[in-house]
């Protein structure tokens, strides 16, 4: 019985990867990137900034690809490709609109409401960001 009970309740505990599943404020411009599950992965999309409070209507105008740069940035997918170790995101991809290029990236829980998030052009060219759970 003790074991059905134990094996019960580490099944219904969540997954230390889902810890990164939520809605974000980043450090800069007052964004916020909610973050959802993509099959066995995660997603991002950008959801507001200071920008997008000004003007709802921005286009992707920076993107290294022509093609894209009238596509909308409120709802753009921004985090993308990331696989799970079974203690961060790794491996996946983070689209930066105030230049237009796409950076490997890796996301961290820290606790129930910071992520660590690290850009890198290539490794040890990087930047990581706090983000904080916006509740």
């Amino acid at each position: 019985m003790l074991t059905m009970l134990l094996a019960a309740a580490v099944a219904a505990a969540p997954q230390p990867q889902d810890a990164a599943i939520g809605r974000w404020k980043t450090e800069t411009k007052n964004g916020i990137v909610e973050i959802s599950r993509c099959g066995p992965s995660i997603c991002g999309r950008l959801v507001s900034s200071d920008h997008l409070r000004t003007n709802p209507q921005l286009k992707d105008a920076k993107n290294s690809n022509a093609s894209l740069r009238n596509r909308p940035l409120k709802g753009l997918q921004i985090l993308s490709g990331f696989t799970s170790n079974g203690k961060e995101w790794v491996d996946g991809s983070i689209y930066n609109a105030d230049d237009g290029k796409t950076y490997s990236a890796k996301v961290t829980p820290v606790g129930a409401d910071q992520l660590k998030v690290r850009g890198c052009v290539f490794v040890p060219l990087c930047k990581t960001q706090t983000w904080t759970r916006v509740r």
